[in-house]
């Protein structure tokens, strides 16, 4: 089971879909962050290495998104 930024990413997904399930994580960015990582969008969370968890990790750091994101917009709300 991998977790990136306190959130488990779905197994059965692809990584670009399971990407998602962060706060602040769209399709289009999921690509791009796979690519950056060098990692395969069509493979299946499962079967990553803890190699790739890794580099999709410090992708996702480069990002605002989770707790950061959702307290900067609801700042931008108050």
């Amino acid at each position: 089971m991998a977790r990136i930024k306190n959130i488990e990413l779905p197994n059965e997904k692809h990584v670009c879909i399971g990407l998602t399930a962060i706060y602040g994580i769209g399709r289009s960015l999921a690509l791009t962050i796979c690519e950056a990582a060098k990692v395969e969008p069509t493979k299946k969370i499962k079967d990553l290495t803890d190699d790739e968890i890794a580099s999709l990790r410090k992708e996702v750091d480069t990002y605002d998104v989770e707790g950061d994101l959702r307290r900067d917009v609801q700042m931008a709300i108050k």
